[in-house]
């Protein structure tokens, strides 16, 4: 049965529940760490693992430190658990993920088996790089390790095939699974998603919820571009719907993206409803609310928001499309 279309009213009465505030896990700063390595160095100590676990740690964490870890590493003899994982850990979330498969790979040469921390880590980097044979052999030695019932591990695992394209994989991963999260499915609906199967990703937001699991906005995003794909105009109003009775908080990519499928059907007055509600926006909610008063001829609204502007930035495909012109 196809849902009413949504109103403009549900974005001005949407209650929001605050952001909670983020406490970091990084027990120490990088000053404390500099100082505490130049402790350990003077002192000769900084070749034991226990007492430089924690400065490569700090510096494991920080993109422009990650070369004084590695290099603080190197100098440490006999490597632990803990500080292999802090630099696998690190090197996964750069700019350069392939050093953290090499680290591994370095680490296992040396006779460690690594934890599910580790494994965690090294399914991220293949996932980064896309190196789906590596992350599948690992996954088998995972296997033999009984890592893979460690819930955080499945998912690692989900995502990795999920981003390498192996949606049979990560579907038969997740259909494993005893126990699954919010994680489990998104990453498997952003896998289906990024693989253009709009109706899958629709199925499993069904069967989410049918179990009673709460989306966020992140899964929003993959089901309601799914409709977009799809024409599915009624399950995308219903959105609407699931927004405001789940109290799910409408982050900049979701309201981008309402903006955007809004704007494209031409209900800029519910466009403009979700633009004035978010609480933050960026380049792309200004330049969508703009597109979508131009698609209906509302050249004088879109002018006028463009000069409300914050900061008038990547802006000149829409003077080169003749849509802001006098």
């Amino acid at each position: 049965m196809k849902l009413a279309r949504p109103n403009a009213r549900l974005f001005t009465s949407f209650s929001m529940a605050p952001k909670s505030g983020r406490v970091s896990k990084n027990s120490m700063s990088i000053d404390s760490s500099k100082e505490l390595h130049a402790h350990l160095v003077i002192t000769h100590l900084h070749t034991d693992p226990s007492l430089m676990s924690e400065v490569i740690r700090s510096y494991s964490l920080s993109s422009t430190n990650l070369h004084k870890a590695h290099l603080a590493f190197n100098q440490i003899e006999s490597p632990t658990l803990v500080v292999w994982n802090h630099m696998i850990r690190g090197f996964s979330q750069t700019d350069r993920p392939v050093e953290a498969i090499h680290m591994y790979a370095r680490m296992h040469h040396q006779g460690m088996a690594g934890n599910n921390l580790t494994l965690i880590f090294f399914f991220k980097a293949c996932a980064r790089i896309s190196d789906v044979i590596f992350g599948r052999k690992i996954h088998v030695h995972s296997l033999k390790l009984e890592f893979e019932s460690y819930l955080y591990v499945y998912n690692a695992l989900i995502h990795m095939y999920a981003m390498c394209g192996q949606l049979r994989f990560a579907q038969k991963v997740f259909d494993g699974m005893l126990d699954r999260d919010l994680v489990s499915r998104n990453s498997l609906i952003c896998g289906y998603s990024q693989c253009n199967k709009y109706k899958e990703v629709l199925r499993l937001f069904d069967a989410m919820t049918a179990a009673n699991i709460k989306a966020d906005a992140a899964t929003l995003v993959k089901v309601i571009l799914a409709c977009s794909h799809l024409g599915d105009w009624g399950f995308a109003d219903s959105m609407i719907k699931y927004i405001k009775e789940n109290n799910v908080e409408i982050d900049v990519y979701l309201g981008n993206t309402l903006i955007d499928v809004y704007g494209r059907r031409c209900l800029v007055e519910l466009a403009q409803g979700v633009f004035y509600w978010m609480r933050e926006r960026n380049i792309v909610s200004w330049n969508a609310l703009i597109m979508g008063y131009a698609k209906v001829g509302n050249l004088t609204a879109a002018r006028n928001l463009f000069d409300n502007m914050p900061k008038r930035c990547n802006l000149l495909d829409l003077y080169d499309n003749g849509l802001l012109s006098s």
